[in-house]
């Protein structure tokens, strides 16, 4: 980095103190959809006042990983831990390869990369899995963010074992993979792969603070111990295995949230094209993708632009009824 220069922020979405300060006029409440978070929430047990009151218990973290296991597929010898999201594991994962030389398949969530380049590691960001070269470490998210775009198993499987002949691992994002698990690789997770899995994005509840590492137990109880103990808060253990534990609930919210999908794809069809997307946010490119967000944001609807590719927005699901008609008269207006 030169001399005066300093590092661009990464932009994520979520950021409604942003959103108010580009358009200080527009009218209430605001309309987030620059995430992809589920709208509607997963509904919060009653929690009893001594899991704010005592440490967390290892009955409660057991509890929690039980039901990781099973909504997760998880077989019984791999290696599981909880922490208090997966930006946490992101962080500490580049310890696990001491001088990485790593590639990160991109586009994507924009902290893998910064992760890797502060713990010293070689990083290139590559738009196909064919310019991996040298590298030990690969990293992608699957399916990713923004695009939706997903490697197949086969392909992951095969990554995995050249990378682990190397001394490296593969690192798999599966922050969108909860309403779509045939993807999934947990279920035949190989040697020489780590997944990461977060909690807070299917089931609506981000701020909880909650995600999950999976792979090789040596890995594995590296990043156990890293963390420490008592990482994630009582709270987030009860309520992580109470959701976890209700399939219905989450078939549900899939097939709910793909109809919002399909919904939001017909009011952006005639001002772009829909370029990609999970059943929690879609991606429309268009030329006029700067003029439609500040048309959005005078409105009041904050949407997800992008640092590397100013043609494309991505939109969130509108989470209740009164919203749909504002974004589609906030689209059609000049």
């Amino acid at each position: 980095m030169a001399a005066g220069e300093t590092k661009e922020a990464i932009w994520h979405g979520g950021d409604l103190a942003t959103a108010k300060a580009l358009f200080p006029q527009a009218p209430k409440p605001w309309i987030d959809l620059s995430t992809g978070i589920n709208p509607i929430p997963y509904p919060l047990p009653e929690l009893p006042l001594s899991l704010w009151q005592r440490l967390p218990g290892k009955t409660d973290e057991a509890a929690l990983l039980a039901a990781a296991r099973k909504a997760y597929r998880i077989r019984p010898q791999s290696g599981l831990v909880a922490a208090p999201g997966t930006q946490i594991l992101i962080e500490l994962l580049p310890r696990l390869v001491p001088a990485a030389k790593v590639a990160v398949l991109g586009p994507t969530y924009g902290e893998h990369a910064p992760a890797w380049r502060k713990a010293g590691a070689t990083v290139r960001e590559i738009g196909d899995l064919a310019e991996i070269g040298d590298a030990n470490v690969v990293v992608l998210v699957n399916p990713n963010n923004p695009d939706g775009r997903v490697v197949p198993q086969e392909t992951l499987v095969e990554l995995a074992a050249a990378l682990a002949a190397r001394g490296g691992f593969l690192v798999v994002d599966e922050a969108f993979a909860d309403f779509v698990p045939k993807m999934s690789l947990l279920p035949i997770l190989p040697e020489g792969a780590v997944v990461l899995r977060s909690f807070g994005k299917a089931y609506g509840l981000a701020g909880l603070r909650l995600g999950f590492a999976v792979g090789e137990a040596r890995c594995i109880d590296a990043l156990q111990a890293m963390l420490g103990p008592w990482a994630v808060a009582g709270p987030a253990l009860h309520v992580g295995a109470v959701a976890l534990d209700d399939a219905d609930w989450l078939s549900k919210a899939g097939e709910a949230r793909a109809a919002d999908s399909t919904r939001l794809d017909t009011l952006l069809t005639p001002h772009g094209r829909v370029v990609g997307g999970t059943v929690l946010y879609r991606l429309l490119q268009t030329p006029q993708a700067p003029a439609l967000f500040e048309r959005l944001g005078r409105a009041g609807i904050y949407v997800r632009r992008f640092q590397h590719d100013p043609s494309r927005l991505r939109f969130g699901l509108p989470g209740d009824e009164a919203a749909w008609p504002r974004l589609a008269q906030a689209l059609m207006s000049d």
